[in-house]
């Protein structure tokens, strides 16, 4: 109260000084602008502006930790999911809505931006605008001084704007400004870490208990359901009809490409959109391609089998495969030139090479302890061993990285620099040089499951030793590795992010893990109720109830268990060959598939948020772009109280009004 009687009496006996001051501070006013919902993938600026709160200059890791707290650890992608530039199947949509307004996603004609004034406005002044493209009629118009004004500014032309602002003597200060957007166009090539496989976007709800069978030992055994699913979940009534199967697939969990398993969490992803986030002056448009179970031969170059369906489509209209990722780059950009002939590829993003050793058959010889299990999984080479992947990483994965290189280089114009290739991390460490114990902590989704310690041992062991040093080797063209002209076949590497997963494995625990981890997910592999009868209707041996798993609230670990991959996505491969299809949703089969498929083994969005804050560096680099200022946090210095003033006596005389002001030419800086 005393503050505003004190700036009340000033404003009495002193109504000319702050016209003074605003005349004294002329020159100073600055035309601001910036691209508006400027990561194009999304549709509605709403979801931009919820990543630009999130964000403090502090890295994605940082930003990606505030959204989880504000969704309460169920994922801030499950509300932009459905908001994007994708059809159902992920396929990238050539015209889009966004915002009201339909663009060519891939080559977009013009960009909405907001332009404002920033300096020591007059309070209430109106300013007048003008925009000028060098095409077509000036552009003018009239908007309060402290308000943003929003158009949309042709790509490829420099706008002109102009703003007269109005002073406090009757003049008015010209500012001028020129507006060029650059829209930076970014393709995600890979595989399943590149795709962001095991962080649906919207995670699957579970609930009650869910019976499955073991493979030829007729014993059954329960876990929890899919909420919302009003078929048989008993083992008892035989193949599930039609309508059933049709009512379980929709209740699984949503994708932003199904067949791809290819997620907004990814770090391919998350690095495109923190440039937009970042840099205000550009848009980015991204073309996400990445595909789960990709290899360079299946995947990169030739199509992939699908395993997977959107449940808002249902199962009968699963696309049986997905196409090659670089002829599909092609079409898209063969699509883009016919509208921007010198529309060109910024950068690729690639992280691809794991499945051309058979990686994921190496982890299930690490995880799956059960003799007829692994009989059965190695039959059709699920299991593969340390030995086996050596051989395929020293006899196939050079020539076919090799084929790689040649054909990614028209897209580039020649310059391999401009692929930054990501490399993986080493799942199994739980400290540096120091691999997880094995058990079946985090596994016990299976009764079949558990780390074997010196299988696990090995497979970290060649992961480190062989395994991530050929990767760079092969990108880098280092060592004896042959490249037909070093400066331009050296692809731009990362793997800075590495030494952190060391700390963040699938077995690290952390005090403040989520209660339901704690509680629930036992470390000794008794998480589940032996008893079938109990277990049929809360197979949980905790408190909890299924649903209070939180699939991306922060935790010790940056990589997916197997209990993680049930609880977050229980996902069944709906696209595989009919003769592989069971007929039974509670087939023994599919108790596998829905404890690994859903990305058991691969990071949490925390580990993808990781690896775009290692990419950053890399990707700005290469673009040209300038790194953000560093953040820094001090105290605030303490409040001083207001110096006293000398009340206003009650008789003084009303101060004189000043004489009216005319209008002189504006001044011009």
């Amino acid at each position: 109260m005393r503050f505003s009687v004190v700036l009340a009496a000033f404003l009495i006996v002193a109504p000319l000084d702050g016209a003074l001051a605003q005349l004294a501070d002329t020159g100073n006013f600055r035309i601001e602008w910036e691209v508006k919902n400027r990561f194009r993938l999304f549709r509605n600026e709403a979801d931009f502006q919820r990543q630009v709160t999130a964000s403090r200059g502090d890295g994605v890791l940082a930003a990606e930790r505030r959204l989880e707290r504000d969704s309460g650890g169920l994922g801030w992608a499950k509300d932009v999911v459905d908001h994007l530039c994708v059809d159902n199947f992920g396929n990238l949509l050539q015209t889009c809505e966004r915002d009201g307004v339909s663009e060519n996603y891939l080559a977009p004609r013009d960009h909405p931006i907001g332009v404002f004034v920033s300096g020591p406005l007059p309070p209430g002044a109106t300013c007048a605008w003008s925009f000028d493209d060098g095409d077509g009629p000036l552009r003018q118009m009239t908007a309060a001084c402290d308000a943003q004004v929003k158009l949309r500014v042709r790509y490829g032309r420099t706008t002109v704007a102009t703003v007269d602002v109005p002073l406090g003597d009757g003049t008015a200060q010209r500012v001028v400004a020129e507006i060029a957007v650059r829209d930076v166009l970014i393709a995600g090539l890979g595989d399943s870490i590149a795709a962001g496989e095991g962080d649906p976007d919207r995670a699957v709800q579970l609930d009650g208990g869910f019976c499955f069978r073991r493979f030829g030992t007729g014993t059954q055994y329960f876990r929890p359901s899919r909420a919302g699913f009003v078929g048989d979940h008993s083992c008892e009534n035989g193949p599930t009809s039609d309508s059933a199967a049709q009512d379980w697939a929709r209740h699984g969990a949503r994708w932003m490409s199904p067949a791809c398993h290819r997620s907004l969490y990814s770090y391919q992803l998350r690095t495109a959109l923190a440039l937009a986030v970042e840099e205000r002056h550009i848009a980015v448009t991204f073309l996400p391609l990445a595909c789960t179970g990709a290899s360079i031969d299946a995947g990169m170059f030739g199509s992939q089998q699908t395993d997977d369906c959107p449940a808002v489509v249902g199962i009968d209209n699963c696309p049986g495969s997905s196409p090659g990722q670089l002829s599909e780059l092609k079409e898209l950009m063969a699509a883009a030139r016919r509208v921007q002939p010198q529309r060109t590829l910024d950068l690729v993003l690639l992280t691809i090479g794991a499945n051309d050793v058979s990686f994921a058959s190496l982890v299930a010889n690490v995880i799956v302890e059960a003799t007829t299990e692994r009989l059965v999984l190695g039959r059709g080479g699920g299991i593969v061993s340390v030995a086996d992947a050596q051989r395929a990483l020293d006899q196939r994965l050079p020539g076919a990285f090799a084929r790689l290189r040649t054909a990614l280089k028209p897209f580039v114009d020649g310059n391999l620099a401009r692929v930054v290739y990501v490399s993986y991390a080493n799942p199994a460490m739980q400290a540096p040089n120091k691999p997880c114990p094995g058990g079946r902590d985090g596994l016990d989704i299976h009764p079949a499951f558990g780390a074997d310690a010196e299988r696990l041992r090995a497979a970290a062991d060649f992961v480190d030793q062989k395994f991530l040093p050929a990767l760079k080797a092969l990108a880098t063209c280092d060592g004896s590795q042959i490249c037909r002209d070093p400066l331009k076949d050296r692809m731009t590497f990362v793997d800075s992010h590495q030494a952190e997963f060391e700390k963040h494995g699938m077995c690290v625990h952390a005090p403040d893990d989520p209660a339901f981890d704690r509680d629930c997910f036992s470390p000794n592999g008794t998480s589940f109720v032996s008893n079938l009868v109990a277990a049929a209707d809360d197979p949980l041996a905790c408190s909890h109830p299924a649903s209070d798993y939180q699939p991306y609230a922060p935790r010790g670990r940056w990589i997916r268990t197997a209990n993680d991959s049930y609880f977050t996505a229980m996902t069944y491969p709906e696209g595989i060959p009919a003769t592989l299809k069971p007929t039974d949703i509670h087939d023994a089969l599919w108790g596998v598939v829905s404890a690994v498929y859903g990305g058991a083994v691969h990071p949490t969005a925390e580990g993808y948020a990781a690896m775009a804050d290692a990419a950053l560096p890399a990707v700005r680099g290469v673009l040209g772009l300038p790194e953000p200022p560093a953040v820094s946090a001090e105290p605030l210095p303490p409040l001083n109280p207001a110096p006293a003033m000398a009340p206003v006596p009650q008789n003084a005389p009303a101060p004189t009004p000043p004489a009216p002001l005319t209008l002189r030419p504006s001044a011009t800086p």
